[in-house]
């Protein structure tokens, strides 16, 4: 292989590598579209790439992504990775989707697939991640969930001590009302 081949592939590598990334499929979409996702992306991190379908067949298989290797990609591609939030890259995805339909409604642009903590993703996985809820939103519901015990806990000794203070609170009251 030319040394530009090897350098272009230790680019691809790189774009792929410990990352989540998304393989999309474009057709007819403008240069300003493009940009605007680009600038999108960059917001949190990720990155796109226009690259070659055999680049990205010897990357994952130099990388060991047997899966994404044996796939069947063609036409157009181009590689969204780079962000710690794959959620907010699939969202950025869905954007693209919905803002780029054709004449007939279709939208140009498609997920062709997704990697994920190893895992392959096809266009589905790839919708119902971008369908969950921002990380920040994910990671408040956890905290609720495991605050509740012990929030349950505190409430539930608070109305015991509560109970305890009333009853004595009555007698002490009693006691007055006796004396006077």
């Amino acid at each position: 292989m030319r040394s530009e081949k090897i350098q272009m592939l230790e680019v691809v590598k790189g774009l792929l590598k410990d990352k989540s990334f998304f393989l999309i499929g474009f057709r007819a979409i403008t240069v300003a579209e493009f940009s605007a996702f680009r600038s999108q992306l960059a917001e949190f991190g990720a990155q796109c790439h226009v690259v070659k379908n055999t680049l990205i067949h010897k990357a994952a298989e130099a990388l060991g992504y047997q899966a994404v290797a044996e796939q069947n990609i063609v036409e157009a591609t181009a590689v969204v990775s780079g962000s710690d939030d794959p959620v907010a890259m699939a969202k950025a995805i869905k954007e693209l989707i919905k803002a780029t339909p054709d004449a007939e409604k279709k939208p140009r642009v498609t997920v062709k697939l997704g990697f994920l903590d190893g895992k392959l993703l096809d266009a589905a996985d790839v919708a119902a991640l971008a369908d969950l809820p921002p990380r920040e939103a994910l990671l408040g519901q956890l905290l609720g969930v495991l605050q509740a015990p012990a929030s349950g806990l505190v409430r539930v000794l608070n109305a015991k001590l509560s109970s305890i203070l009333y009853v004595l609170n009555a007698f002490s009251e009693k006691k007055k009302e006796q004396a006077a």
